[in-house]
């Protein structure tokens, strides 16, 4: 985070307790942290780049990013590819999203703390309490207030029972010359250092595979 960014967050988190304060009605609000909408919240947004940070482009880049990391959970839940098993690819085997978020290794800053309860890391938190103060401290709704609710609306909706928008990487095929089995199964920092490894493939640029600074990957259709 640079200091300007840093700088900015703390004078608008004042403004946003000062208003808050004075019964003022936020422009974005998340649900608790214990609560699984809320718990399921805090790892889209804090998985995807906001205005002035590394790998941020635009609203709708980072929009994308959130649901095509929903479509990786919801995957590796529930379409498992054939020669593959959930344990493979999720390090666990369960139906349920958040057992998936804090299973061991798997989202970074998620985790299940000492009473066994999900728990996420003071670095995410801090982060969305800054994100929060910048939302609610300017005088209008703008691109922090309308990515957050995007980000809660997008959980909410998925607990609920559906995702609103379309896997965009269900019907992929192949890349370059290796045949994939469709669909994204891990996500990372975008950058070729980073990789899940095993059969993992990177879905490239030219299918969309980097949104929001992160890179999606695939598998490969005949496990090695």
């Amino acid at each position: 985070m640079s200091c300007r960014w840093a700088r900015a967050a703390a004078a608008a988190a004042g403004l946003w307790v000062a208003a808050a304060a004075a019964g003022a009605e936020p422009f974005a609000a998340l649900e608790a942290a214990s609560t699984a909408p809320g718990y399921l919240a805090r790892l889209l947004i804090n998985e995807t780049p906001f205005p002035g940070e590394r790998g941020y482009v635009s609203e709708e880049d980072t929009k994308a990013a959130m649901l095509s990391i929903l479509w990786v959970l919801h995957s590796r839940l529930n379409h498992i590819p054939e020669g593959y098993s959930q344990e493979q690819i999720a390090a666990i085997r369960t139906r349920n999203v958040i057992e998936l978020i804090t299973a061991e290794n798997q989202c970074a800053g998620f985790h299940r703390g000492a009473d066994g309860q999900p728990a996420a890391d003071a670095r995410v938190e801090e982060r969305i309490g800054n994100l929060l103060g910048i939302a609610n401290g300017g005088g209008t709704p703008g691109r922090f207030a309308r990515l957050l609710t995007f980000g809660q609306g997008l959980a909410s909706a998925y607990l609920k029972g559906g995702i609103p928008g379309a896997d965009r990487f269900a019907g992929l095929e192949r890349v370059e010359r290796v045949a994939v089995t469709g669909r994204a199964y891990s996500w990372m920092t975008g950058r070729d250092c980073y990789h899940p490894g095993g059969n993992f493939i990177g879905i490239p640029d030219g299918d969309q595979g980097l949104l929001g600074g992160n890179r999606f990957f695939t598998l490969r259709k005949d496990p090695r």
